[in-house]
């Protein structure tokens, strides 16, 4: 395991997985030619941005686009600085693109409702969403009909052509564009991070961390030396279906339910394994012993509890450059991650995050809405306008050229905003960032079931009752909520409720459309 150092932490990129997990993928690891579009794109500067391929802006009236977003740095938006923000980018795009943008900031606990309900009233052309979203995330929108079939309307567009083809391709559905991907990390990896008080403290000798029970003698040390409360951070996350990603595609990415077995290549039943026998003990020893807290079941840790310092090991999503101060915000005492699983390119991983152009728009709109994000993807100004605000209101920037945030009014990260390429670099990122996440997305694996989109359809009622069944005995089960020698009877009770439930049903259709998928490659 390769050691990095991160002077920071974003609660927020643990607590929405994946986030922050987030992140983009492909069919297949990044090839030459890939790194050769990034690298071009890399290079382009705001003015190249502008010499690029956009509508050039008409007589006549502007398209007016109205985009929805999820704010995720602050408790609340500020309407009136969101105008500002918006003013000025309306003013800088004006003679760019024929295109004004409305620009709606939600806070990240009401953003489902609130743009479910804007979705229904034809009131967004714009919709910012991730595979990992429940209600109106992409599989949601994809089988509501809800989102613009744009195939026709990318090919040879500035935003076409500031992705590699194998990220769109990756995020296809039915080999159609749907959704518009945020490039970032193209793959799903885990790592453990620590305090590097702590640690040190404790002569902490993460090389020999090989498995999670190795983890135990610091666990003790950090209960009974320390005190912490938290031993072991989960954050409310049961954690199966990320730290054992080694062995399992869990292609839903929502929780340890189905899965593809790495080896045999086919949908199991991962609650039947022995790894899951073997991770739940642990677990639920590790609550016995005081290393979990009881919040963790209960889902009442405070998300803002990775930025104290109660506790000894949490876990991270392994994203480009995380030695360094990536999209941190929040900073505190020095901590270091630690990688704990391989990097896998799979289905949901390049809609981590993504923009979706409503059903509802005309041609007109929905062309406007890829003029502007063609532009937020290429354009430096754009790009700080929209993720960082207003300079000198919004955030400043330092003698080396870098972008400090500050704003208690207008503030967001670039996962949930933009491509890496144009924004200008955050204090204590590393110079080289585009080439790292390029050169991290190409080393990812591809994955057994990279591609592959299950259609709940045929078997939804059953589907859903089985989530159901995993919330009321998997989600307890993976947080050590049980006696730890009542696992294996709890996981028998599991399973009978999971096939009441018509887990089977589930499983045959899982696998009747796995092995359909492979057929057909």
């Amino acid at each position: 395991m390769k050691r990095k150092l991160l002077s920071a932490l974003l609660v927020t990129a643990m607590t929405v997985g994946l986030l922050a997990g987030c992140g983009g993928s492909s069919n297949e690891t990044a090839t030459t030619e890939t790194e050769t579009k990034t690298e071009e794109a890399a290079t382009e500067t705001t003015e190249t941005a502008e010499a690029a391929d956009t509508t050039e802006a008409a007589s006549g009236d502007k398209v007016a686009i109205n985009i929805y977003r999820a704010t995720y740095n602050l408790g609340a938006p500020d309407g009136e600085q969101v105008k500002k923000v918006q003013d000025a980018i309306n003013e800088y795009i004006a003679d760019k693109i024929n295109v004004e943008v409305n620009i709606t900031d939600i806070a990240s606990g009401e953003y489902a409702d609130k743009a479910n309900l804007a979705l229904a009233n034809n009131e967004i052309n714009l919709l910012w969403t991730a595979s990992w979203m429940g209600t109106i995330g992409t599989n949601d929108l994809y089988k509501a009909n809800a989102a613009y079939d744009v195939s026709d309307l990318l090919p040879g567009t500035t935003l076409y052509d500031s992705m590699p083809e194998s990220i769109w391709t990756a995020s296809r559905y039915g080999g159609k564009d749907y959704f518009i991907p945020v490039y970032k990390e193209a793959y799903e990896g885990y790592d453990l991070k620590f305090p590097e008080a702590y640690a040190t403290e404790f002569g902490l000798d993460t090389a020999s961390i090989k498995e999670l029970k190795d983890l135990e003698p610091y666990l003790e040390w950090c209960k009974t030396e320390k005190g912490l409360k938290y031993p072991y951070l989960a954050g409310k996350t049961a954690m199966f279906f990320r730290y054992y990603i080694d062995k399992y595609d869990f292609f839903t990415g929502t929780n340890s339910l189905f899965a593809v077995d790495r080896a045999t290549d086919s949908v199991v039943n991962p609650t039947l394994s022995d790894d899951y026998k073997e991770f739940c003990t642990l677990m639920c020893e590790w609550a016995e012993k005081g290393y979990i807290s009881e919040d963790e079941v209960t889902k009442v840790t405070s998300d803002s509890e990775a930025q104290t310092q109660n506790w000894g090991v949490n876990w991270w999503t392994c994203v480009p450059g995380d030695e360094s101060n990536s999209e941190n915000r929040d900073l505190q005492e020095e901590v270091f991650v630690e990688g704990f699983t391989g990097k896998y390119a799979h289905s949901t991983t390049t809609l981590g995050s993504c923009f979706a152009i409503t059903a509802n728009c005309t041609e007109e709109q929905a062309k406007a809405c890829i003029d502007f994000l063609g532009l937020l993807y290429t354009d430096t100004t754009v790009a700080d306008l929209y993720t960082y605000g207003i300079e000198g209101e919004d955030y400043t920037i330092d003698a080396d050229g870098r972008v400090v945030q500050s704003s208690d009014k207008y503030s967001h990260s670039a996962w949930e905003s933009t491509s890496v390429v144009p924004l200008t670099l955050c204090a204590g990122e590393d110079e080289n960032k585009v080439q790292v996440y390029n050169d991290m997305n190409g080393s990812a694996q591809a994955s057994c079931a990279a591609g592959f989109r299950f259609d709940a359809t045929p078997v939804e009622a059953q589907y859903t009752a089985c989530n159901n069944v995993f919330d009321q005995y998997g989600f307890v089960l993976e947080l050590g909520g049980y006696p730890s020698a009542d696992v294996e009877s709890i996981i028998a009770e599991y399973n009978a409720a999971l096939d009441e439930a018509g887990y089977q049903d589930v499983l045959a259709e899982f696998s009747a459309q796995y092995d359909a998928w492979k057929a057909s490659k």
